[in-house]
């Protein structure tokens, strides 16, 4: 029995790691990088990878939202500064988009 509970333990270890990927984690192993327009972009997809940045994604809509609606600027325009501030902010190893639409890597 307690082979079996142990082995059901560590399954479920490993399936909630497994979820439990951050935004932080996904920069740090190139998973995602930030985008000119404001968002996060997919690098190397997976069903999970692309759940994390879809949300995101809302979050960082939703508080463009805000920000555009509070000053009166459009939300594309916020996603812009916003972008521009995030790549220049990408630590050492994390991927960013450049100007042409490329991924890079922050060295």
């Amino acid at each position: 029995m307690k082979f079996t509970f142990s082995t059901l333990l560590i399954s479920l270890l490993f399936c909630v790691n497994a979820w439990a990927m951050t935004l932080q984690d996904a920069k740090s192993n190139a998973l995602v990088g930030e985008q000119t327009d404001g968002y996060l972009g997919v690098v190397k997809p997976s069903v999970e990878i692309e759940a994390l940045v879809k949300d995101i994604n809302a979050k960082r809509l939703q508080h463009y939202q805000r920000i555009a609606t509070k000053n009166g600027l459009s939300t594309a325009s916020i996603a812009k500064l916003a972008a521009e501030k995030a790549i220049a902010a990408t630590d050492k190893g994390h991927i960013y988009q450049d100007n042409n639409g490329q991924w890079q890597v922050r060295k």
